[in-house]
């Protein structure tokens, strides 16, 4: 198949990759451009691994004030000042922002999961099993699945991203740091609701910015 200069263009565009990078994806993919899109995803995770241990201590500290309602503040941190002034980058903590305000996580990643929360929880999970009347040889199985979902609950980088759910923000994270080239960080958060843990009537702040956000 032949591959034309605007099909580079296009992947370049999706990707930030190099045009060799990239004439060589399409080209091994027969022009299937999301093929290639895979092709240079594998190709940058292999770079990201290489920039992970490098240290990231610039970045930005991101505020995000939803409707006077819920107010963010997030640090995500880069390796120089220069990509902390990166368009593509402020871009980045503000979708972090957004993400933290719908959808509301407790930590960053599992490694951060107190491991007495963690044991608490598949406690909770197994009596739920066992309770549903399950056998009890599956029962463990059921619950290191739970567990998971659970991870998905009230980690952010395993959240779902709520303008793309095809995304979790950990692969974001990654294609971002692929695509600027330097290690990237989302080091911390706090999350404030207006009257979080007084007794008041049920309103779903979270749930009102996760629908204003899948709509842009």
């Amino acid at each position: 198949m032949n591959i034309t200069a605007g099909m580079v263009k296009e992947l370049r565009e999706k990707t930030g990759a190099g045009m060799m990078d990239c004439k060589k994806a399409l080209t091994d993919s027969e022009g299937n451009m999301d093929k290639a899109v895979e092709i240079l995803r594998e190709k940058g995770l292999a770079a990201v691994a290489k920039k992970a241990g490098r240290v990231a201590a610039e970045g930005l500290v991101e505020s995000y004030i939803h409707g006077g309602r819920i107010g963010v503040l997030v640090e995500v941190n880069s390796e120089t000042d220069f990509v902390a002034k990166n368009q593509e980058f402020r871009d980045f903590v503000k979708d972090v922002a957004m993400q933290i305000a719908a959808a509301n996580p407790l930590f960053v990643s599992k490694d951060e999961v107190p491991q007495d929360e963690i044991e608490k929880e598949k406690e909770i999970l197994r009596k739920q099993a066992l309770n549903e009347g399950k056998p009890e040889k599956i029962v463990d199985k059921m619950v290191e699945g739970r567990i998971e979902k659970y991870y998905k609950e009230v980690c952010l980088l395993e959240q779902t991203f709520v303008k793309n759910p095809d995304v979790t923000i950990g692969q974001l994270l990654t294609e971002k740091v692929a695509k600027i080239g330097e290690n990237l960080s989302i080091r911390r958060f706090v999350r404030f609701e207006v009257g979080e843990g007084i007794e008041k009537k049920e309103e779903n702040f979270a749930e009102e910015v996760a629908k204003q956000l899948g709509q842009q």
